[in-house]
Order: structure tokens, then sequence, then C-alpha cells
């Protein structure tokens, strides 16, 4: 439920309606607008049976949230999201850009892929350390030691790091090195991992999964947000389809649905939605175009020696010029990005 606030409202009536409210054990979220306040009340709302809202003193009407998905829903916060990571603002007017190798191998790529990412206007490293994969022989990651490498990497270059975790140590481990956590497609409904993420105030990149309806998605964004955790981002990554010419099917569609149900925002990954190099570049620019806050691409120094995903990763020169060519759309549409030019 929301309570929509009277636009003459005093600061006094908001604060008497949470007290109310947490007096009762249920949470509150308030949303300031420029016209109207609107106090989300979370929890089990018979709990308010007996407690006549409607009458309190600058109370205007209440809503019903019949999504879902309450804290993620559009109808609870009606304002767009804007997640503040290390001070870049994802969800802004500016477009974001995380780029890096698909996993961190060595001192020397990650470097060299991060000086190259910076370069072109990203103001994200990517890497993955830990690495979920499909086979129990493939490359895994390098763990700590690989969180080591991206903190280096940072501190050399000034990008924020965002990176993968996979279970609840691996959430201890990398909040002592990252910026911004990942929850990886296949760990989309990972409630225990997400609820652990919830506990951390970390802003956190949330991807979708595979086979995952979007009210699904955003279901499971609910876990995290439930926790108190309201800095989510959200990443389409493209999902399974009967289509065989690509690794996956990109959702592009989503962009302007999510817009439409949650006012979480949303980036797109168009390196793993293609699984080919050669058409990033295209997806990325339908992405800009539709109206994704950022996009999150995989960049190694020479991808046919990368150890994992070699297939969908840029070259520093073929992403350089891709960012050269967001950056004329972002500056059609409005959007800022800092392409170094």
């Amino acid at each position: 439920m929301i309570i929509v606030m009277k636009s003459n409202s005093k600061e006094n009536d908001i604060q008497e309606i949470s007290r109310t409210l947490g007096d009762l054990g249920l949470g509150v979220h308030v949303s300031k607008g420029s016209e109207r306040t609107i106090i989300g009340v979370i929890g089990d709302k018979r709990k308010l049976d007996d407690i006549p809202l409607e009458l309190m003193s600058g109370v205007e009407k209440l809503v019903p949230i019949v999504e879902s998905f309450k804290l993620a829903s559009k109808t609870f916060q009606p304002t767009p999201s804007i997640v503040d990571v290390g001070g870049v603002k994802i969800g802004g007017k500016e477009l974001v850009v995380m780029a890096g190798p698909c996993a961190v191998e060595s001192h020397e790529q990650i470097l060299d892929s991060a000086i190259a990412v910076k370069k072109a206007g990203a103001q994200f490293l990517r890497g993955g350390a830990f690495k979920p994969r499909t086979s129990p022989y493939a490359f895994q990651g390098l763990e700590e030691e690989g969180l080591k490498l991206l903190y280096e990497a940072k501190k050399a270059t000034g990008l924020l790091i965002v990176s993968e975790v996979t279970c609840e140590r691996a959430v201890e481990v990398a909040d002592k090195y990252v910026d911004m956590f990942q929850i990886g497609a296949r760990n989309v409904q990972n409630f225990q991992l997400l609820r652990e993420i919830g506990h951390s105030k970390k802003p956190v990149l949330f991807k979708r999964g595979p086979s995952t309806t979007i009210d699904e998605w955003l279901n499971a964004a609910e876990y995290i947000m439930s926790e108190g955790n309201y800095n989510i981002v959200l990443c389409e990554r493209g999902i399974r389809t009967f289509e065989t010419a690509t690794r996956n099917t990109l959702d592009i569609s989503a962009v302007p649905v999510i817009k439409e149900m949650s006012h979480l925002p949303i980036i797109v990954d168009p390196s793993h939605a293609s699984g080919k190099s050669q058409y990033i570049l295209p997806l990325s620019k339908a992405a800009v175009a539709a109206g994704a806050d950022g996009l999150i691409i995989e960049v190694h120094p020479d991808p046919k020696r990368a150890l994992s995903d070699a297939a969908q990763q840029l070259t520093p020169e073929q992403f350089y010029d891709l960012c050269k060519d967001i950056s004329k759309i972002a500056d059609i549409i409005g959007r800022g990005f800092n392409h170094a030019r």
C-alpha cells in the first residue's frame, strides 16, 4: 500500500504517520516528489485493519499496490531511482558504461584492459573473479587474487569496480575490493544470496536470468529490496529462445517495459546477449536508442587468447570506436556520454 499525501501536507504529518507505521512493526519508505509526498508501507497490511490512516492529518488517499513486487514497482515510487556508485549516477541523464574482460587473468591483462576502457570513456571496470561456468572443467576465476588485481587497476586508473559474487563467502570477500556487486544470470533466483546482498547497502548490478520473465525478475529484485538495499541496477543480457544464430536473444523491449513497470534503472549487456563480437555495436546502439541507462561490455587486450568467452570480447580499438558511435546517439536523445575524443 502507498499513502498519497496532500500537496499542502506538513513534515509533522509525515513524521506522525511514519511513527504510527513503525510502532506496528511495518516498514516505511518516504518518496518526496515536486508536488506530492508518497509513503510506502512495507509489511503485512492486516496490521492496519484498525488504523484509520485515511483520516490522519495530511493524507489525501490510500492506494493499494496490485503488483506482487511492491518496492520495485513504479506505483510505490513514481519517480525514477538514481543509483549512486562512488559519485557515478546510474539512471540519471548521463549514460554509464562498464567494460572489461570476462575474467581477470593476470596483472598485465587487467591493467591493460582498465587503461583501454578508461581511454574510451567507461566509468567502470568489469572483470570476473568468481566465474560460475557451465562446465566444471572450465576456468573458474582467480577468486580473491583476481579481486586484488581489480583493486590495483582501480588505484592505477580511478575506475570503479563491478564484479560478480556467487555465494555468501564471495560477498564477504568481494566487499573489501569492489564498488558494486554483480548478481549473474545463473543466480537470479538464488534467494539466499539475494537476501545476503540485501543486508548490504552496496549497489548491485542484477542480471536477468536466461529463462526469467520480467515479472519474475522484478520479484527477485524484491528479495534484495525487502532486506533494505534499494541500490539496484537491472541488467538485460538476453534470454533463451529457439534462435541459435546468437548465444541468447536480446530482449530490447525489456528496456521500455521496465521503465513503465519499475523505477529501477536498467542497463544492457550486448556481449552475453549476442555471444559474437560483430553484433555488439549494433545491439549497443539499439539499447541506447531504446532508453537504456547504460551498457556493460566485454573488452580484452587480446580476445583470441582469452580464457573464457573469447568470441564475444572486443579489442580495445573496437571498444573505442563503439563508444564514439554511442556518444552520437546519446547526444541525439539528450543523454550525455563523455567519450574521450
